[in-house]
């Protein structure tokens, strides 16, 4: 049975979490990343309307929590995206793209499921991701 190693509250660039850990690394070399939005270090809304920048930053997010993790997208296992819009999808896949693409080069992309929900916590927000790592 996989045990709880490490749970990482504290990410540099990233606005801290209140009531949760950004990710919490098991025994078996995983790691599970909490949902990541658009906002800045200082927890302030990036994009506002636009699909693309809200995407952006919240990949901008994940990456941070990957590196504090001691690790980058090669060690990427799945994403699970949470947004309100599907008809802007190529907006996420795009951004998620200029993310992948250096890193992964012509490999495939991880696993990925996407839901469309009604809203997220805040009405602003329009997408929100959360991720699945291997790490060391």
């Amino acid at each position: 049975m996989a045990k709880i190693n490490d749970r990482l509250s504290d990410v540099p660039g990233v606005a801290p979490g209140f009531g949760y850990a950004h990710a919490v690394t098991v025994s078996n070399g995983l790691a599970f990343v909490s949902g990541q939005i658009a906002v800045d270090a200082e927890g302030n809304l990036v994009g506002g309307d636009d699909m693309a920048a809200q995407t952006r930053q919240a990949l901008t997010n994940l990456e941070n929590v990957l590196h504090a993790l001691g690790t980058d997208w090669t060690g990427l296992v799945k994403l699970t995206w949470f947004v309100t819009d599907t008809a802007r999808l190529q907006d996420i896949r795009d951004v998620r793209d200029e993310f992948l693409r250096p890193a992964l080069g012509d490999r495939p992309n991880p696993a990925s499921t996407l839901v469309r929900v009604a809203g997220l916590f805040r009405p602003e927000f329009l997408v929100e991701v959360e991720a699945v790592v291997a790490v060391a």
